[in-house]
């Protein structure tokens, strides 16, 4: 049986590695397919709406929380009811399957913010 990404975590990634090619990018994005997945396959990014300041600024902490644990950290913008965050693997200038743990594991803390 195949572990979802949201099971697997970061692991750390040296510089030279490839980046993935569009193919594999592809494979990884079927689980996590509300993330935008730029022309080049270089960078994966996603828009989350919420209803106040305060709840985005939650979710950003919370994302903030989660990049610590796992030791891989997305570039964020937000602001008054939303939240944008792009993940690309920076030593590698491209996406690695690190990047898509973590859009999974987003997706997963925006779910259980959402049910609050």
């Amino acid at each position: 049986m195949n572990e979802s990404l949201q099971e697997k975590s970061c692991t750390p990634c040296r510089g030279g590695a490839p980046p993935l090619t569009r193919e594999e990018a592809e494979h990884f994005h079927a689980e996590a397919r509300d993330w935008r997945l730029d022309q080049d396959a270089r960078r994966i990014e996603r828009s989350f709406h919420f209803t106040n300041f305060r709840t985005a600024l939650a979710f950003v902490d919370a994302i903030g929380a989660l990049a610590e644990a796992e030791g891989h950290h997305p570039d964020i913008h937000f602001g008054w009811g939303y939240a944008t965050v792009f993940l690309q693997t920076k030593k590698i200038k491209g996406l690695h399957e690190n990047d898509f743990i973590m859009a999974a594991k987003i997706d997963r803390l925006f779910a259980q913010s959402s049910a609050a």
